[in-house]
């Protein structure tokens, strides 16, 4: 078998018999137990669950009632919660904790057949750029393995750029899908906010929280989200509309669309007459061959997303993670005396740094004397900059952009908080919007991959599923891998 195989190339070979879903499933746990040593990208691995799963989906194949994407194995990331499995959101705080319920965007995937092989590493409560915030150690980019793999879903973009499993799920709040797939040489969805239910996806916060898929081919993209989207009514922030709007065989043939894409000025700038900026001119290059065009456009507010997200994002999550007080579940210190010492021992010794920086931050943020000054202004901002969106979109189908500054960093090269935050720099603007944004690789900058990132309105994710179809039909660059063992 071929690790770096699409699960469109799984789902041929399962259907003409080539492999069935066990020994293909068997082929990915035996990877992971092989090679994962190197990335660090799993914390459990479900190989028991995972062969019952594979052997019911054969049943189904063998029948002829099988879907698109039975059959196929997948990894979750750790903060979606897995009945039976724990689900520890890369935090000691949650070592111990195993949900009594599948989160709906499992649940769909379950339905739709997918095997479930483990549980991938993240940034602590999912507050990272790098995949070193985990409690059970940094992930290590399949490229590099001195470098990180981006976050905070840098566990499901290892794994899947390792070869140790075709697809994985991912949350975006604000680029933790977006840069670690652009790092990683992968693709990556976030989704239209609402798009994808958040029910039994632990929170970080609330109005910026998005899961989505991670996978090799924006066809594979496709695949995942008709299976996770569409409205839940156990999530209150879940669309009405049905988000599942760009079907698989769209995307596998050409659009014939012709479409204007905008470049934001903004972004660019910050790249000009760089050699990572020339990997962007030559994917641009690429699409304007296909017959799309280019126009230059304005986001004035892009300056100001980056504080205004980490006022917003900190404040969300400081209320977020109040639950987590050592009684009820996670994380208990040993031996309190008194109920006070209970709750102050048990949050500092259970949350990393980081988290406990952004609790501070956002607890300061929403304090009295403060809340004017700071939570209510980043709201003020985070609507001008929605409002530069719509805008846009009232004269461009889509925007490309790049997806980060920079290619993958070492590890522990970045220990400032405020230099590590400026990773996001390019993800965050649609974070706050609301609106789907498609990362897809488009070239290598001193052999490590860059992705460019599709940005499109409301519910467009359709759009930019077809333009990344177009993109990929005409490129190679996601059929590139780092040197796989086999």
């Amino acid at each position: 078998m071929n690790p770096a195989a699409t699960l469109t190339d799984l789902a041929a070979g399962l259907r003409a018999g080539d492999f069935s879903s066990v020994e293909l499933v068997r082929y990915y746990l035996d990877r992971i137990e092989r090679l994962d040593i190197h990335y660090n990208s799993f914390i459990t691995v479900t190989r028991e669950r995972a062969l019952v799963q594979a052997a019911a989906a054969d049943v189904s194949l063998h029948a002829g009632n099988a879907g698109p994407l039975t059959g196929l194995p997948i990894a979750h990331k750790d903060i979606f919660c897995t009945r039976g499995v724990r689900t520890t959101c890369g935090s000691r705080m949650l070592d111990n904790f195993v949900a009594p319920y599948d989160a709906t965007a499992v649940a769909r995937l379950v339905t739709a057949g997918m095997v479930m092989l483990g549980k991938t590493n993240m940034d602590e409560f999912a507050m990272g750029s790098s995949c070193e915030t985990s409690f059970y150690g940094p992930v290590h980019n399949p490229w590099d393995t001195t470098r990180v793999p981006g976050g905070s879903s840098g566990g499901s973009a290892a794994a899947v750029a390792a070869g140790l499993t075709p697809a994985a799920t991912g949350t975006d709040t604000g680029g933790s899908i977006r840069q670690p797939a652009a790092l990683s040489g992968i693709c990556g969805l976030k989704p239209t906010y609402g798009a994808v239910s958040r029910y039994g996806m632990v929170a970080f916060a609330s109005s910026l929280d998005q899961g989505g898929p991670m996978a090799r081919s924006v066809a594979d993209i496709a695949l995942l989200n008709e299976a996770m989207a569409g409205f839940d009514a156990k999530d209150s922030t879940s669309a009405v509309r049905d988000a599942a709007n760009s079907r698989a065989e769209n995307v596998a043939a050409a659009s014939g669309r012709r479409l204007t894409i905008g470049l934001p000025k903004e972004y660019f700038a910050v790249l000009a007459d760089t050699a990572f900026a020339r990997v962007y001119d030559e994917a641009r290059r690429t699409l304007e061959a296909l017959g799309h065009r280019f126009v230059e456009v304005s986001l004035p507010h892009t300056p100001f997303a980056v504080p205004a997200y980490y006022v917003i994002a900190s404040a969300e999550a400081s209320t977020n993670l109040a639950r987590y007080d050592g009684v009820r579940y996670g994380y208990r210190c040993a031996a309190p005396t008194s109920l006070t010492e209970l709750y102050e021992r048990s949050r500092g010794e259970g949350f990393g740094r980081e988290v406990k920086r952004r609790i501070l931050t956002g607890t300061y943020a929403l304090s009295v004397g403060y809340f004017d000054a700071y939570y209510l202004k980043a709201q003020r901002v985070r609507r001008l900059i929605r409002d530069d969106f719509t805008t846009a979109f009232k004269t461009v189908d889509a925007l490309m952009a790049p997806t980060a500054p920079g290619t993958a960093f070492p590890i522990g090269q970045i220990s400032d908080p405020v230099e590590m935050y400026q990773q996001d720099v390019f993800t965050v603007p649609a974070s706050l919007a609301g609106i789907p944004a498609l990362a897809v690789p488009c070239g290598f900058h001193h052999g490590l991959p860059v992705g460019m990132q599709l940005m499109g309105a409301h519910f467009g994710e359709a759009r930019l599923l077809e333009l990344g179809g177009d993109f990929q039909r005409a490129t190679d660059w996601h059929l590139r891998t780092p040197n796989l063992p086999g």
